[in-house]
């Protein structure tokens, strides 16, 4: 989706009336669809009137609906090509020699690391931490490259708490760790672009149960994002062939950390227990003497 009316739809899509929300969440769903198929056609897919997507285009600033399909045809022509495309192409650039690529890449990630720190990423963090604090249960989810981030997430936080649930589909069981959850549970959940179905739907179930949701994703206006509930957004966009999860693992672990800066006395007790536990088994390796 383009960038800027992206950030202009998230930003005042909670303020529109119920209709004209129905078509933001549309449009934020099926960027490809606005850029190329009719304003009627649209609306009816979104299941509204066709004047809606007029009066959703003036509320946003602009003049008519034809200026979001232009944004989205302009969007849709910049598009990242498939993973085989883009690795051939960029293999193709051929200047760079393998130490120069490298040091490009990673560059770029210190750059977007750096770049995480605003005041309002800032702001939902420390929401973040206090709702999977406070929480009866957290879940955490993420799937394919996102599951990772995920694992971490789950790992860090069973080493200090024993609320939190992998939600990792081992042997098929996918999503029924959720039905246990209840009102006010947190779901921690990771996803990027092209966003994993099953992970959509189980936003889709953890909201039906009221619980809270924690997205860790790279849009404001990604499938993931719960309204009224944090959202940390990272970038993806990467010199390799596959997008790039350094930003959250970075976001994952400054969350837990929160968590873990909180007043609870048991963490230090359980962290303590935790090392007599390692060093009985023998865990680590020790050099010989």
């Amino acid at each position: 989706m383009n960038a800027p009316f992206a950030l202009s739809l998230a930003t005042r899509r909670d303020a529109l009336p119920a209709q004209l929300q129905k078509a933001a969440q549309w449009i934020a769903g099926n960027p490809q669809d606005v850029a190329l198929l009719s304003m009627r056609e649209q609306a009816r897919r979104a299941g509204v009137q066709p004047a809606t997507m007029t009066r959703l285009a003036q509320a946003l600033g602009y003049e008519g609906y034809e200026a979001i399909r232009t944004l989205h045809r302009d969007a849709l022509r910049r598009a990242a090509p498939g993973l085989a495309a883009t690795a051939a192409r960029r293999d193709r650039l051929g200047a760079q020699t393998q130490q120069d690529a490298a040091a490009a890449m990673l560059e770029q990630t210190a750059a977007q690391i750096a770049a995480l720190g605003t005041a309002q990423a800032l702001a939902q963090l420390e929401q973040a931490a206090s709702l999977i604090a406070q929480a009866r249960r957290v879940y955490c989810l993420g799937l394919r490259s996102s599951h990772g981030v995920a694992w971490h997430v789950w790992y860090a936080l069973s080493l200090i708490t024993d609320r939190a649930s992998l939600l990792d589909g081992i042997g098929g069981v996918g999503l029924d760790g959720l039905a246990q959850a209840q009102a006010g549970d947190v779901l921690f959940v990771c996803g990027v672009a092209p966003y994993t179905r099953a992970v959509v739907e189980a936003v889709m179930q953890a909201r039906a149960r009221a619980m809270r949701i924690v997205a860790l994703t790279d849009s404001p206006l990604s499938p993931l994002v719960a309204p009224g509930d944090p959202a940390l957004i990272v970038p993806t966009h990467s010199a390799s062939f596959l997008h790039s999860m350094a930003p959250a693992f970075a976001m994952a672990e400054t969350l837990v950390a929160l968590v873990a800066r909180g007043n609870d006395p048991a963490i230090l007790a359980r962290l303590d227990g935790l090392d007599r536990q390692l060093a009985g088994f023998n865990t680590y390796y020790t050099p010989p003497a």
